[in-house]
Order: structure tokens, then sequence, then C-alpha cells
């Protein structure tokens, strides 16, 4: 009997971007704030100078108010879009994270980690979370360095109707406590008035008369359309 034996051709490409990119491949050093050299791009230790080549890829968040349609989106969207790895921020969520004082930096931090090394398989990650979509809470943290450009897209709404679907919602999930109502319509303001900042702007897509189909296609199509101009 003859034995045939057939080889799988590995692509050694594949093990140029190493899941573990805070370790260095040459000395083992552990750090998260390597130096960016854009040229490779490179992460470049700075123990020893090894220079690790990686995936800068864009970052794209999909933000709003609780209430404006995230997870419904996200559902709809999941197995139609192949470009991007599709995550939501809440199933990372746990009580240590709850650091208003500093802007729940070691969340965000753990999330841009996630990303970072999701993203070296070669596509770009599209993350829904409510506080990921403000500036101020991703731009500073350590690890933002390695993605290129974050493009942010904030879902809105009428305040009258963000406030019937929260009263909507099952009585285990507790949005109908008044305070939770207005923060999260206070929340839903400061996404419209903060539109038009200079870098990185926040891009608006009003949900409130909008079916979740059509509104999962206008994501579909904004993100695509910025994907391929980032390439």
């Amino acid at each position: 009997m003859t034995i045939i034996v057939i080889a799988r051709i590995i692509d050694i490409s594949t093990f140029l971007h190493p899941p573990m990119m805070n370790v260095c491949l040459k000395c083992g050093s552990y750090h998260v704030d390597k130096i960016i050299a854009p040229s490779g791009p490179y992460a470049i230790c700075p123990e020893c100078g090894y220079k690790h080549p990686f995936l800068q890829l864009p970052l794209f968040v999909i933000s709003g108010a609780s209430g404006t349609g995230k997870t419904a989106i996200l559902h709809q969207l999941l197995g139609r879009v192949s470009e991007f790895v599709l995550l939501e921020s809440d199933i990372l969520w746990r009580p240590e994270f709850n650091t208003p004082e500093n802007r729940y930096r070691e969340f965000f931090e753990t999330w841009l980690r996630m990303c970072k090394n999701i993203s070296q398989s070669g596509r770009p990650v599209m993350i829904f979370g409510a506080g990921l979509g403000v500036p101020e809470n991703i731009e500073p943290c350590i690890e933002r360095r390695y993605f290129g450009k974050l493009h942010y897209l904030a879902l809105v709404c009428e305040e009258d109707e963000l406030r019937k679907r929260l009263l909507k919602r099952p009585e285990w999930r507790n949005c109908n406590d008044e305070g939770f109502i207005k923060a999260q319509i206070d929340f839903n303001r400061w996404f419209k008035e903060n539109r038009n900042g200079e870098d990185p702007r926040i891009e608006l897509l009003d949900t409130t008369h909008a079916a979740v189909e059509e509104t999962a296609k206008d994501i579909i199509t904004w993100s695509k359309s910025l994907y391929t101009s980032n390439k």
C-alpha cells in the first residue's frame, strides 16, 4: 500500500506578526510603550532596539448612548461583514474597571491591547461601545500608538425617542431609573454638541426613524469607504 503524504505549505509571513506584541522577540522585555517607527511600521524595543514589524491598521469605533441601537446593529452586521472583526466592548467589563476618576483608563487600555493584537491577523477591528466614542478616553492611552487612524462614529437619536427605548427595556436591565435615563440623554446630547471637533472628528448617524437594517448598511458604507481610502 502506497501512502501519500500531503504537506501543507505554511506561509512564514504569518509568523512575522506574533500576537504577544508587547514582549520583545529579541531580549524578552515587556514594554507597552514601544517607540513607533512609521517607516516599517516597527515597534522598537526601548531596551535593545529590536525593530518589531507589525500591522498598524485603523480602528473603527461605533459609539453612542444606551438606547441608540449599538447592540442591535452589531447583531445585524454579524456574518455580513468580512473586512472587519466586530466586537462588543461590554463583554470584558468587570467591577474593577469602574474607575471614573481616571476615565476608566485600564478598561480602555485593555481593549486597545486586545484590538491591536487581533488586527495583526490582517483585518481591522470595528468595536462597539459607549465610552470608546469619547476621544479623550482613547487618544491619551499608551496602546493608542499601535493604530493608524481612529475613526469615530456615534449613533444618536431624538431625546423623546431615546427615553421611550430605554423604558421599553426589560426590568432586569435597570434602564427605567430616571437618573440613568437623564445620563444617557445628556451623553446623547454631548455627541451632538461635539461632532464638529477638529481632530479626531466624530461622525454622527441618527437612528431615530431609521430601521436597524438601514443603519447597518450605512455603517458598512462608511467603514468600507474609509478603510479603502486608508490603504
